[in-house]
């Protein structure tokens, strides 16, 4: 007897979906990469956000529009797969994995680094392995619970973000007067500016923004996903431009000279340690543990969401991976093997090296997104009259421009990692389809039946 089709449950409204944007990008992300996006933008970090803002707030839009069209938790993958083509949203998947698998990795490494840093007597390792067994067992029961947790874990970010920023205000007004909170200089320097430094700069800045186009990956745990997927989105990246660019607006103030950072990946606590003594130091330390947890919390629930999208499609295997748990709805399988992946990667990956790699995917998938929007509403559907001119031709071009500036801005070491990547993906997918003849099927599992577990 055939057991009836499982799907996720739509639980989720455009509220949770907001608050889970935030806690993956945070209201602290400017913290870990604020005294190196200074240095490299030569004191420019603030308009290197405004930046980057330009391209996210293009793709966003390009996100919200195709979760309009397709509310699938497949997200970049399905966007790609029905605009563009099926290899098209193979290599689309193929990308956004390298990207979602390194987003809960980084997470868990800086994590456990900074737990270290608290109590150097309990190894990293334990740490990592900790961190990466209890965010594993957390997502099990469901998106409920992931969002529950989320929400505490932002209170805890909110607190932190507000507190730096009444801090810094105040700071700035006790040594320059009111006037001192509207300073050009923080924004602009004539002296040191640079075209290429600025955009370096802004490549590294949309580390802060990585991880908005999760949200569309729970398209399939969403209450009316075309209405809530694509405001909720747009809402999350402009809320995460204010945070950032008044956080690092304010820390400039602060500390004029960003060449005088004792060490730059640890500039914001010794601007902490400036603002509020050793409670600040000790404070931001705890807080930016907190981020890294509620970002591998929530990147683990949007990954396993894209393998689910991809297995349920049949390009990756759907024994594995399209398999969805008859208690809680969800993708365990792909659960399990975020966490084993996870786990083994933090004891033994480099931070920095994940940390090169996480931008490659992400611009990658972003740069389809776009280009999918033209494909489907402007080309197929042909809505190009009065503002469709705009929504679905200039608008995403733009986005994917800014995207592709800012994917060739990256380091050598990264594009050459990043395009390896791309590389195993395309020999895979031309096995799937025995040289790209037919659609893309499971490797080894031709006839697997579409309700396989």
């Amino acid at each position: 007897m055939t057991s009836p089709a499982r799907s996720l449950k739509r639980v989720l409204s455009r509220r949770d979906l907001v608050l889970y944007g935030l806690v993956i990008l945070g209201p602290t992300a400017p913290y870990p990469i604020y005294g190196i996006v200074q240095q490299l933008s030569r004191g420019h970090a603030a308009l290197g956000y405004l930046i980057a803002m330009v391209a996210v707030l293009f793709t966003a839009a390009s996100y919200g529009k195709m979760s309009q069209a397709f509310p699938s938790a497949g997200s970049t993958y399905s966007y790609a797969r029905h605009a563009l083509s099926e290899h098209a949203g193979f290599l689309a998947g193929w990308a956004m994995i390298l990207d979602y698998m390194l987003i809960p990795l980084v997470s868990i490494i800086y994590a456990a680094l900074t737990a270290h840093r608290l109590l150097p007597a309990v190894a990293y390792e334990a740490w990592a392995v900790t961190f990466a067994i209890v965010l594993t067992l957390i997502n099990i029961p469901g998106i409920r619970v992931t969002a529950r947790a989320s929400e505490a874990m932002l209170g805890v970010m909110g607190v932190c973000a507000v507190a730096f920023l009444v801090l810094a205000a105040r700071y700035v007004v006790a040594a320059h007067g009111l006037g001192g909170l509207f300073d050009v200089a923080a924004v602009f320097h004539r002296d040191t500016f640079g075209l290429s430094p600025v955009m370096l700069g802004a490549g590294v800045a949309a580390m802060s923004y990585i991880g908005f186009d999760a949200i569309s990956t729970l398209a399939e745990d969403t209450v009316e996903p075309e209405r809530n997927v694509g405001s909720a989105t747009l809402i999350v990246c402009l809320l995460q431009t204010a945070i950032c660019f008044f956080t690092v607006y304010l820390a400039a103030l602060v500390w004029p000279d960003y060449r005088s950072f004792p060490e730059p990946d640890t500039a914001i606590l010794d601007i902490g340690r400036r603002l509020g003594g050793v409670w600040m130091f000790g404070f931001l330390t705890f807080i930016l543990l907190v981020a890294g947890l509620a970002s591998a919390l929530t990147g683990q629930a949007g990954a396993s969401r894209l393998l689910y999208g991809m297995g349920r499609d049949g390009v990756i295997s759907r024994r594995i991976f399209a398999h969805l748990d008859p208690r809680f709805s969800t993708p365990t399988r792909s659960i399990y093997l975020m966490g084993a992946f996870t786990l083994v990667s933090s004891v033994f990956l480099r931070f920095e090296i994940a940390v090169e790699l996480l931008n490659f995917g992400a611009f990658a998938g972003f740069i389809l997104v776009n280009l999918s929007v033209i494909r489907h509403f402007y080309f197929r559907c042909r809505q190009r009259e009065g503002l469709d001119l705009f929504k679905n031709l200039f608008f995403p071009a733009c986005g994917a421009g800014f995207c592709a500036y800012l994917w060739f801005s990256l380091s050598g070491k990264a594009k050459i990692s990043g395009f390896v990547w791309l590389a195993i993906g395309v020999v895979y997918l031309a096995i799937l389809t025995r040289g790209f003849r037919v659609m893309p099927q499971p490797l080894g599992s031709l006839q697997e039946a579409p309700g396989a577990e």
